[in-house]
């Protein structure tokens, strides 16, 4: 039927849901043991709120459930493309995806701590930094002892690797 005989009332609301953590195409989803418990207890979070769900307007309810499913599918798709990385068998000695790194910025003497971990666990206000972020970057297969540089648009910042934790 063409659209010029269906109602404007009928029409169906397209949800607009926001994009998950941006993962560039051809990059493999890696995930921590925590980032992939995190991901399922998201989406048993989105079932549980689809089955509580207590609108009883017809429209409003699909909408509503349109908007959840559309998340879900987004979070299903990340799922299904992770791989799990088991950091016991990351070499110690060096920094690889999921190592907590203790370092020395600059001449500053107190020490920061960062996590390399997957795109959806990274989250800067709990020390968790993605493995594809420029820091991430330049600290990736560097030991304790070595310094790198991350060049930024006012200055060029030093980072001593001063502990490399799994």
């Amino acid at each position: 039927m063409s659209r010029g005989f269906v109602k404007e009332d009928d029409q169906e609301e397209i949800p607009i849901v926001p994009p998950r953590a941006d993962l560039p195409i051809n990059v493999v989803n890696y995930v921590t043991q925590v980032g992939m418990d995190e991901l399922l207890y998201e989406k048993q979070e989105f079932i549980n709120e689809k089955d509580n769900l207590e609108i009883t307007d017809i429209n409003e309810r699909r909408i509503a459930l349109n908007h959840i499913n559309a998340k879900l599918l987004l979070l299903n798709n990340r799922i299904s493309t992770a791989k799990m990385v088991d950091l016991h068998n990351q070499p110690k000695n060096e920094i690889r995806f999921g190592a907590l790194v203790t370092l020395k910025i600059g001449d500053k003497t107190k020490f920061q701590q960062y996590q390399i971990v997957g795109v959806d666990e990274a989250d800067i206000s709990k020390g968790k930094i993605s493995f594809i972020s420029p820091i991430a970057k330049i600290l990736i297969n560097k030991k304790v002892g070595e310094k790198v540089v991350l060049k930024l648009a006012q200055e060029d910042r030093v980072f001593e690797i001063m502990e490399i934790i799994y």
